[in-house]
């Protein structure tokens, strides 16, 4: 039995010498072996004793590979992260911990199981390898990138090897994405543009490691809350959504934190979302060719190095103010701004859903306050130089400025910037 994965070899007697580990992980076929039978006849009453399986580390520069022996000689077996293709068996002698990452679960846990009945010395009920030389295409199957231009060359009747971490599948037709490549845990790199994919599915989420997403040229009209809410919070780093049908975005998007890289380019976008200064780490933000009239006031809160809005229909600021404001304020208005500028934690196991909703659309006044139905709306311009470094001019006429909406929770807030709307 083998098991393709990556395999570090730490040995407990490091720290005691007070020296450190490499920290990485080498491609290894790990085998579940049995050792050879003695050469020559042996009389029944000197028969040879059952053979206890071992292990066999094989690596690309050490193909005969390591052996460890098994029977009795675990101290203990670490599977908290089995489902993530991780575990490591801790030896008794040597004293070592091999830890196995970037294998199939599936595989992983039957080869544990082995290697629990090895370690008690019962009889292993699967097939064991023999203590030969691993050949050099057994390690070729180590794949970690396949890419795929045409639809014939996609694989219908076979899975994409596990241990892939970038996987591109442009051209292909696809009407939706493969459920198989939501299985392929240590994806760091999805490319899936060129095709015809309507809506991305709830789980793409349990990509955990995915930290680039190219969705360039297809047919998304929306942009599931799933997505924005799912781990990739923590891993997303770029993320291509240009040439789609695309008309909002959901105020989680701006959950996506990681990002410093995005492309909203040639879409129907009619804003952006008004959080989008949440996203503090991004970098390079394109959405060129959409149908934008105005920018967020959070805006101004981005520190970009590229900025491309060039195409969009930015209207030029309004002469009147629209007012909301409510006096004396409502309940829900006083009990929102409390919560919210004291941040106080909320959700909807706490208050209802829809009340959830309205304080995560709260909008934000110039001078800090918080306000949801009582306020007063004023565009004004910013210049698009004092957000970015390198910016793509405007329009035909070498325009740098956008119309900016502003909040105002009162009518002193207004006042007292009044000549900034001017």
């Amino acid at each position: 039995m083998r098991l393709q994965c990556e395999v570090e070899v730490l040995s407990r007697h490091l720290p005691v010498l007070g020296l450190k580990s490499r920290g990485k992980g080498v491609r290894a076929v790990v085998s579940l072996c049995q050792p050879p039978r003695r050469g020559g006849l042996q009389p029944l009453a000197m028969a040879e004793p059952a053979r206890c399986a071992c292990l066999l580390v094989s690596t690309m520069k050490d193909k005969h590979g390591t052996r460890y022996e098994l029977k009795e000689n675990i101290e203990q077996l670490f599977t908290r992260f089995v489902d993530e293709g991780k575990a490591t068996v801790r030896l008794k002698e040597p004293s070592v911990d091999i830890c196995l990452s970037k294998a199939s679960p599936g595989n992983l846990k039957s080869f544990l199981s082995a290697v629990r009945m090895a370690h008690r010395g019962c009889d292993v009920s699967i097939p064991l390898s023999t203590l030969t030389p691993v050949k050099t295409s057994e390690f070729e199957k180590f794949k970690t990138k396949m890419v795929i231009t045409s639809k014939k060359d996609y694989p219908l009747s076979k899975n994409f090897p596990y241990s892939l971490e970038h996987l591109q599948t442009s051209h292909c037709r696809l009407a939706r994405v493969d459920m198989r490549m939501l299985c392929l845990k240590n994806l760091r790199k999805l490319d899936l543009s060129h095709n015809c994919i309507k809506k991305l599915p709830a789980t793409i989420g349990d990509l955990t490691h995915l930290q680039e997403l190219n969705l360039h040229d297809n047919l998304l009209e929306s942009f599931a809350v799933s997505f924005c809410q799912s781990t990739l919070q923590k891993s997303l780093r770029s993320l291509d959504l240009s040439k789609n049908k695309i008309k909002a975005l959901p105020v989680e998007f701006c959950h996506l934190q990681e990002l410093t890289n995005l492309n909203l380019s040639d879409n129907e976008l009619i804003h952006l979302p008004f959080k989008i200064g949440q996203l503090t780490n991004l970098r390079f933000l394109s959405a060129a060719r959409n149908k934008l009239t105005n920018l967020p006031y959070a805006f101004k809160m981005l520190s970009l190095e590229y900025l491309d809005l060039f195409g969009n229909t930015f209207e030029k600021p309004g002469a009147l103010p629209i007012i909301k404001l409510q006096v004396p304020l409502t309940l829900l208005e006083s009990c929102a701004q409390t919560i919210l500028s004291n941040r106080i934690p909320y959700g909807p196991h706490i208050i209802p859903f829809h009340v959830c909703r309205d304080l995560d659309t709260a909008k934000t006044c110039v001078c800090g306050r918080f306000c949801l139905e009582s306020f007063i709306q004023g565009i004004t311009t910013v210049n698009l130089h004092s957000i970015a470094h390198t910016v793509v001019l405007v329009d035909n006429v070498d325009r740098m400025e956008a119309p900016i909406i502003s909040y105002f929770c009162s009518l002193t807030c207004y006042v007292n910037s009044s000549d900034m709307l001017k």
